[in-house]
């Protein structure tokens, strides 16, 4: 609060004084008293006034300051109300009491809106655990009767169990804390498992895969997975037509391993790159004819990469391939333990 506003707030009341001030002047001339005792009274009544406000300006600064103090240390900023400090103004004390209400009405908004997203959550991790029966039934059956057609099904099939499953994770991503183990993670085991899940889309889209990735990491074996199923589906979705190729290997640069994704697809248009893991966004590639892409993949393991604590970055050539680079930061804590 400066000066100046607090001037212009008080305006009215000092044109009061200055009015009243003018009155009694001219009063007090008339009633015969000397323009030098009209002076000292009017230098007084300034002198008292002026200290007024200068006292009142210094008191509602510290108060607002206080304020501004606390809400910038409030995580919760609508729980100002509660932490308001105690002030002899009424209107401080009506604006508490207002502020309060309203705070009140506020919390238990969300506190519903947090109810009802629970509920939902749980409706929807319980509808997955439910469907993944029918569908785990139906790729054994395609399993039993290989043919051609089979192999066709089961490869859709798996498509439907990426979707079930992404619906599932982005449910738990604001949560990942409660469903998740820290553990030392074998990546080459875990991106063996990842490919061997989709071998029938791969070899269906004609698509050759190599792992090589000898580092372990401290992670969560499971959210990493499907981290890599994302990249993985994205690189056999935008895949060229003949020799198509899909490496996953690892690099340790001291202070950290990365895990590196690579195809030789028909990459990423340069405009398009910084936008890739905003929620939602297509692409180019994505609306292309006969592609059904949602904007969901990326978004959301770009989401979880920052709950593990994991960097996720993208490096592409339109017409060469892309690159998706996981970097799981090593700790020396633990790599001095290991040893």
């Amino acid at each position: 609060m400066s000066v100046v506003d607090y001037l212009k707030d008080k305006a009215l009341l000092l044109f009061l004084h200055i009015g009243c001030m003018s009155v009694l002047t001219v009063f007090l001339r008339l009633t015969g008293y000397s323009l030098d005792g009209c002076v000292v009274i009017l230098f007084c009544w300034c002198l008292v006034l002026g200290i007024w406000l200068l006292w009142h300006f210094l008191n509602r600064r510290s108060y607002f300051q206080k304020l501004e103090q606390i809400v910038e240390k409030l995580d919760q900023r609508y729980l100002l109300g509660e932490l308001m400090p105690t002030s002899f103004h009424l209107e401080d004390r009506l604006y508490r009491t207002l502020i309060r209400k309203s705070n009140k009405s506020v919390i238990e908004r969300i506190r519903r809106l947090e109810e009802a997203q629970k509920e939902y959550r749980e409706y929807i991790e319980s509808w997955v655990h439910e469907i993944k029966a029918p569908i785990t039934g139906i790729a054994l059956d395609f399993e039993n009767h290989r043919d051609e057609r089979s192999r066709y099904f089961l490869a859709e099939n798996r498509k439907i169990e990426n979707y079930v499953d992404m619906a599932l994770y982005y449910a738990r991503s604001e949560e990942v804390y409660q469903d998740y183990l820290i553990a030392e993670t074998n990546l080459q085991e875990a991106a063996e498992e990842v490919l061997m899940k989709n071998k029938q889309y791969l070899i269906q889209c004609g698509i050759r895969a190599e792992v090589s990735c000898p580092d372990p990491v401290f992670t969560d074996k499971k959210w990493v997975q499907f981290i890599l199923n994302q990249l993985l589906l994205n690189s056999a979705k935008y895949r060229r037509e003949e020799g198509a190729f899909l490496r996953i290997a690892t690099e340790s640069t001291g202070w950290s391993i990365l895990l590196k994704v690579q195809d030789n697809g028909i990459g990423i248009p340069a405009e398009d790159l910084p936008r890739i893991f905003e929620k939602g966004f297509t692409g180019t590639n994505g609306r292309r004819p006969g592609e059904r892409s949602t904007g969901i993949g990326l978004y959301l393991c770009r989401k979880l990469c920052r709950k593990l604590g994991i960097e996720i970055r993208a490096a592409s050539v339109e017409g060469e391939g892309t690159e998706m680079r996981l970097e799981f930061p090593v700790s020396s804590y633990l790599a001095g333990y290991r040893e």
